[in-house]
């Protein structure tokens, strides 16, 4: 099969999964924080070298502020727990977003994160976080108006981004039946392949994932141009 280098997600059902099961919808970003870790090592095994989690976006703050607590204190635990496999197993995490607008003590533990495993190789893990598209593209514009810019190329604004090094995504996937992108790399996905399905994130599974990889590989990337 053809493997995509960098696959970008939208983690979307959680709430709906735990409503529909009596629960509250903390427990449905519990169980989602140990799917997207699955997900993670189902594309370290595949070959797959990046994978780009959308955690939380900057509109995620209209949520109830109970809940938003608890995404972040579950991220910073979680993240914890699986830190000596991260380590073993060669991944690396990295954040991008308006990350200095979080509670102090999150923005140092992405810090720490990042620090600590800078220097593994096998997989990269990119956890989006107080992230928006737009503003992103809006940080990048005002960084390069700053540095004195009144010409910008496509290359300025790409080398500004939050991860300028980030590969752009091959593959973007949302579950929970959706239809859009609700801000998620609105610049980076000009030529990225979508997959959407009516899967509720919690229940994602590895014989889903390995089906949209089929499923991307029997595609044809053009790029704007023509089969010859």
């Amino acid at each position: 099969m053809s493997i995509p280098s960098h696959i970008a997600i939208i983690m979307d059902g959680n709430g709906r999964w735990a409503e529909k099961r009596g629960l509250e919808r903390i427990e449905g970003h519990r169980i989602g924080a140990e799917v997207a870790d699955a997900v993670s090592q189902w594309c370290a095994d595949s070959g797959i070298k990046y994978v780009t989690l959308y955690a939380f976006s900057t509109e995620n703050w209209k949520r109830p502020r109970h809940e938003v607590n608890y995404l972040f204190e579950l991220m910073l635990m979680y993240i914890t727990s699986q830190l000596e496999r991260m380590l073993k197993e060669e991944v690396r995490m990295r954040f991008m977003g308006r990350l200095n607008e979080l509670p102090e003590k999150l923005l140092d533990f992405t810090r720490y994160i990042e620090e600590k495993t800078r220097n593994c190789s096998k997989l990269n893990v990119i956890v989006a976080l107080n992230y928006g598209g737009r503003a992103e593209l809006l940080d990048a514009v005002t960084s390069l108006i700053r540095k004195g810019r009144s010409e910008i190329t496509e290359s300025d604004i790409s080398s500004c981004l939050y991860i300028p090094d980030l590969p752009e995504p091959d593959l973007i996937i949302r579950t929970s039946g959706e239809r859009r992108l609700s801000n998620f790399l609105l610049w980076q996905c000009s030529y990225s392949e979508f997959f959407f399905t009516d899967t509720l994130w919690p229940d994602f599974s590895k014989k889903e994932f390995l089906s949209i990889l089929e499923d991307y590989s029997k595609r044809k990337r053009r790029f704007g141009a023509v089969d010859i």
